[in-house]
């Protein structure tokens, strides 16, 4: 395949969501092609390349998770003991439950943490001690081990495992357990490091259809472990060849051991009806995608989107990265998707919901919550909607800006006992999701993005 094909399509798709930068790159055939399409933001323009900085967000736990097999193979950490062990300053509101959450279940979603904790701890290098001690007053979801539910704050904890073990701060850690190591030049964490460079910035959707600067550019440091990485498509692909090795450098250096990278994308949680994948390996989604066995992350900043997306048996990776939101999502994955099939194939499809069931509807229409964001779900008598949105209240609390709600998204049930659905329209078009009961059948909650909502008790 020509890179002149490959620059045509990115072009072509950034155009047609309206994103003003996008970067992308393939490895296929043993050999890496990169194409990239616009500026780097609407304010201050520049051309966007393949050396081009992006904030990746979430795919960053794939370097937190590999850092910490480092030290696992160095004896230094056990995955299956208590976090306690490392980070005994470790506290929950529920004592038994901050005693059974193991290392493991950090790295698999697991543990029963929600979400996140929604505060800013500062810039020194106490962030991320003063996050785990905020850790105090955080409800879990579920019992450790019960179930997968998406968790940024069970991966900042896995930051704090890093500093208390190497004595290093998190970002010192992770520079020198892989980044130094792998010569990933153009991967950084800190502001300082990345504003010397040519940088992309978000960019967000207004309520009158206009794209503006998204604000504040980059998230806390206490949330780096989980998202705070900023790199360029040509380090990500440098980074996907290491994954599809045998834990060795280019050059020849051992990082890992080949069995312990491999061991990374093996199961070790199941994922319910989740566009993120079918399962969990040690932070990698794991997906079949026309049964082809696929591992990635995708990353969400504000107004900056991430996809990567490797698959072993193939030898073959692809990277996208966009600037403005919310349709940098659905124009990452339509690249990946075209790349998939252009490359080796394989075509991935959105499942196909079943008819409007007014019953059905009734039962999950309400509302629901998590720490940071509300879901309503609605049904005007023909079909279904949900909505979700920024709580008041931390909109009010924060002193920076925040992206727009979006407009409902209509989304239907799937075939099956109707509580699995995709989203069928809008930027979040092929999201999956599904609702969960309690032991009397009633619907009690709702999942999308890996990420749990509890229901709302309906008031009289």
């Amino acid at each position: 395949m020509s890179r002149e094909a490959l620059v045509e399509v990115v072009e072509a798709t950034a155009e047609q969501f309206g994103i003003p930068g996008v970067a992308v790159g393939i490895w296929a055939n043993g050999r890496e092609v990169t194409a990239s399409h616009g500026i780097t933001s609407i304010e201050n323009p520049l051309p966007v390349d393949e050396n081009t900085l992006f904030q990746v967000a979430s795919v960053t736990k794939t370097y937190t998770a590999t850092a910490l097999m480092r030290l696992v193979e160095e004896g230094k950490i056990d995955l299956d003991v208590p976090v306690r062990r490392y980070v005994p300053e470790f506290t929950l509101a529920d004592e038994e439950a901050a005693s059974a959450i193991t290392v493991r279940r950090l790295l698999n979603h697991t543990a029963g943490l929600d979400w996140n904790v929604i505060i800013d701890t500062g810039e020194g290098d106490d962030a991320l001690a003063a996050f785990v001690a905020k850790l105090a007053e955080h409800e879990l979801i579920a019992p450790p081990g019960a179930r997968a539910s998406y968790s940024q704050a069970g991966f900042n904890l896995v930051g704090r495992i890093l500093e208390n073990v190497t004595g290093l701060t998190y970002e010192q850690a992770v520079a020198s357990l892989v980044l130094e190591p792998l010569g990933l030049a153009q991967s950084f964490f800190g502001a300082d490091d990345v504003m010397t460079r040519r940088f992309a910035v978000g960019h967000n959707l207004g309520e009158d259809g206009t794209l503006s600067v998204a604000r504040p550019w980059k998230g806390t440091r206490a949330n780096n472990p989980g998202g705070g990485l900023v790199t360029s498509v040509s380090d990500l692909l440098c980074w996907a060849r290491f994954h599809l090795g045998d834990g060795r450098t280019e050059s020849g250096e051992r990082v890992l051991p080949t069995e312990a990278l491999h061991r990374m994308r093996e199961r070790t949680a199941a994922l319910r009806a989740g566009s993120l994948g079918d399962a969990l390996g040690i932070a990698w989604f794991l997906r079949e995608v026309d049964g082809v066995h696929t591992i990635g992350h995708g990353g969400s900043a504000n107004g900056q989107f991430a996809e990567l997306l490797i698959v072993p048996e193939r030898d073959f990776a692809v990277v996208a990265l966009s600037n403005a939101g919310p349709d940098g999502i659905p124009c990452n994955q339509a690249i990946v998707r075209w790349a998939l099939e252009t490359y080796l194939g394989v075509v991935d499809r959105d499942p196909e919901p079943i008819p409007y069931d007014a019953a059905r509807a009734r039962e999950v229409a309400g509302a629901y919550e998590n720490d940071a964001m509300t879901f309503a779900i609605d049904t005007d008598g023909a079909a279904l909607s949900l909505e979700v949105r920024i709580k008041p209240e931390i909109r009010a609390a924060s002193d920076t800006e925040l992206p727009q709600d979006h407009a409902p998204f209509p989304f239907g049930l799937l075939p099956g006992d109707g509580d699995e659905y995709v989203i069928t329209e809008g930027a979040f078009k092929g999201q999956r999701g599904f609702f969960s009961r309690d032991d009397s059948g009633a619907v009690v909650g709702v999942d999308l993005a890996g990420r749990l909502f509890s229901r709302v008790p309906a008031t009289s």
